[in-house]
C-alpha cells in the first residue's frame, strides 16, 4: 500500500503520515548503512539520489528548470554540478509546480498553516508541513512526506543519541531501564510554539502518534520571560532538554543560581552557534552532557554531533555542496559563503542543490574515526538583549523569541534589530511596505510584558547591515556601547 496516497487514523486521530512498516524498514537502513563502508554507502547514496531525481518529472518546476538534461543512472553527487541551483524565492513562487503531488498547493498549505489546531496534524492526511524564514526574507513552507519523516525519526534516534554501535545501544539500554524505574523520561523542548515550525510541530506529531506518551512530552515557549520558563521546567522535571544554544547558555546561569533546579541526563542543543565556552558551561551547570545537531525545516537531521568537536553530515540521505558567493565548490578546509543541500529523502517537494545559507567548513576527518563527512557549521549567532527590569535586576531577552515575535506578530522577515544602549532600540527594515507601527508597538508591548519600560524604539534608516566579509545577516544585535552599559 503506497502511503503517499492512503490515510489512516489511530484513536481518531489523523496519523496518514506515519506507517509503522515503513518506519522499520527505514530504521533499518540507517542503521545498516551506519555499519556499512564508505563503499557502499556510496552505492545507496546513488541508488537514493536516482530515485529522487526520477521523482522530479512529476514536478513541472523541475522539469521547465532542467529542459533536456537527462540524468544518467548510477550518477553520483558529483553529477549534481551540472544542474542550476535553486533558491527559497524561486520555489515559493513556483510552489504548485513544484511539488510532485499535483493535490499539494500553496492555497491549500497556507489555509492548513493558518489553523493553529492543525500543528502536528498530517496535511491532506499524508503529509507534515513545516515553515521557516531564516534570513531571506522570504518565508518558506515545506511539505515532507510519510519517507522523509521516517527517515528523520531514524536519523534522530539512532545517530543523533549515539546509538551506532553495540556498545552504545547497551548504554541505551540501561539508560532507558533507569528511567522507566523513576518513572520514564520526560522531555522538554524550550522553543517557539503556537506555529507549525519544525521543532514544534515534530513534538505534537510525537505526541499524536503516542497518546500513552504525550505526558511526558512538553513545548515550552521562549516567549515568556525567563522566570516564567524556569517554573514551567521546575514543575515538569524534564530529564532531557532540547532548545536553542543561547536559551541553554541562560538556563545555565539559572541553575546555577539555583533558580532552577533539574537533574538532567542529556542537553539538546541546535539551531545556532554553539562555542566552546557555552558548552562547557552549559554541560557544568547541569553536570550531562549536551548533543548538538544540525538541522533544518528542509531537512531535520543533517547532521550530528560526535563528541569530538565536530558535526557528522548524514550524507547517506542529504548531500550538502559547500560553495562560494558564485556558487562554485570550495575546498576543505575553506569556510563556504554558502551551502546547496539537496534532500534524498522527501520526493513530495524535491529539494535539489537548494541554497540553505549557511556557512559550512568541510574538515579533513575526525579523531572518532566516522566514515560520515564531518564539518563546522557556523549557523545564527544573534545576541542576546539585556536590559534593566523594574527591579534593576537585569532582564535577558532571547533573540529567537524577537525574530518570532517580528515574524508572526508584525509579518515582518526582512529586518534588523539593533540594542544602541541601555534603553535603546533601532529597527531597520529591508522591505519598503513594511507595517512599521505595528512592529513597533508589538516590541513596546513585549517589553513591558517582560518588565522593561522606558525603552526608545526607534526606526533606523539604514537598511539592514551584512557582515562584508560572508554577507550574511544577523537579525539581532547587541552594539558595543549597549554592551558596556547594560
Amino acid at each position: 500500500m503506497d502511503i503517499s496516497t492512503q490515510g489512516a487514523t489511530r484513536n481518531g486521530l489523523g496519523v496518514g503520515a506515519y506507517d509503522p512498516w515503513q518506519a522499520a524498514s527505514i530504521a533499518w537502513q540507517v542503521w545498516s548503512d551506519g555499519c556499512a563502508g564508505a563503499a557502499t554507502v556510496g552505492w545507496r547514496q546513488r541508488e537514493r539520489l536516482g530515485a529522487l531525481m526520477a521523482a522530479t518529472d512529476r514536478s513541472p518546476f523541475y522539469r521547465r528548470l532542467y529542459g533536456r538534461t537527462a540524468w544518467h543512472a548510477g550518477a553520483g553527487p558529483q553529477a549534481l554540478a551540472s544542474l542550476p541551483p535553486v533558491n527559497r524565492a524561486m520555489l515559493m513562487g513556483a510552489f504548485d509546480d513544484w511539488c510532485t503531488d499535483r493535490a499539494v498547493t500553496l492555497q491549500a498549505a497556507q489555509a492548513f498553516i493558518a489553523e493553529p489546531q492543525c500543528v502536528g496534524e498530517p496535511f491532506l492526511d499524508r503529509y507534515a508541513v513545516w515553515t521557516s524564514s531564516g534570513t531571506s526574507g522570504t518565508p518558506g513552507i515545506y511539505v515532507h512526506d510519510a519517507r522523509a519523516l521516517a527517515v528523520y525519526d531514524a536519523l534522530e534516534a539512532q545517530r543523533f543519541r549515539g546509538l551506532r554501535e553495540p556498545e552504545c545501544l547497551a548504554d541505551a539500554l540501561a539508560r532507558v531501564t533507569s528511567a522507566a524505574w523513576s518513572g520514564g523520561e520526560r522531555f522538554a523542548m524550550v522553543g517557539a510554539t503556537g506555529g507549525h515550525f519544525a521543532g514544534n510541530a515534530n513534538i505534537e506529531r510525537m505526541r499524536r502518534l503516542s497518546p500513552w506518551a504525550a505526558a511526558r512530552m512538553q513545548m515550552v515557549s521562549i516567549m515568556q520571560p525567563v522566570d516564567r520558563i524556569v517554573q514551567a521546567l521546575n514543575a515538569f522535571g524534564p530529564t532531557l532538554i532540547a532548545t536553542y544554544p543561547t536559551v541553554a547558555e541562560l538556563l545555565a546561569l539559572e541553575q546555577e543560581a539555583g533558580r532552577l533546579r533539574l537533574d538532567l541526563d542529556e542537553v539538546w542543543a541546535g539551531g545556532e552557534q554553539l562555542s566552546d565556552p557555552a558548552r562547557l558551561r552549559i554541560e557544568q551547570a547541569f553536570g550531562c552532557r549536551l548533543r548538538n545537531g544540525y538541522g533544518a525545516s528542509e531537512f531535520m537531521a543533517i547532521g550530528w554531533d560526535c563528541g569530538h568537536g565536530a558535526l557528522h553530515v548524514n550524507d547517506d540521505w542529504v548531500v550538502l555542496e559547500p560553495v562560494d558567493a558564485h556558487l562554485r565548490p570550495v575546498p576543505p578546509g575553506a569556510p563556504s559563503h554558502t551551502v546547496l543541500l539537496t534532500n534524498l529523502a522527501n520526493h513530495v517537494q524535491p529539494l535539489i542543490r537548494y541554497d540553505l545559507g549557511d556557512t559550512v567548513t568541510l574538515l579533513p576527518g575526525c579523531a572518532c574515526g566516522s566514515p560520515f563527512p564531518a564539518v563546522h557549521v557556523e549557523g545564527r549567532c544573534d545576541d542576546v538583549l539585556e536590559f534593566a527590569g523594574h527591579d534593576g535586576a537585569t532582564v535577558s531577552l532571547m533573540p529567537l523569541a524577537l525574530v518570532t515575535l517580528l515574524e508572526d506578530d508584525a509579518a515582518l522577515f526582512d529586518f534588523q534589530l539593533v540594542q544602541t544602549g541601555p534603553r535603546d532600540l533601532r529597527l531597520r527594515y529591508g522591505e519598503p511596505d513594511a507595517a512599521r507601527r505595528l512592529a513597533r508597538r508589538v516590541l513596546d508591548h513585549y517589553l513591558v510584558a517582560h518588565g522593561i519600560e522606558g525603552v526608545r524604539i526607534r526606526d533606523d534608516p539604514a537598511p539592514p547591515a551584512r557582515s562584508a566579509a560572508s554577507g550574511k545577516l544577523r537579525r539581532v544585535v547587541r552594539e558595543p556601547a549597549a554592551r558596556a552599559a547594560g
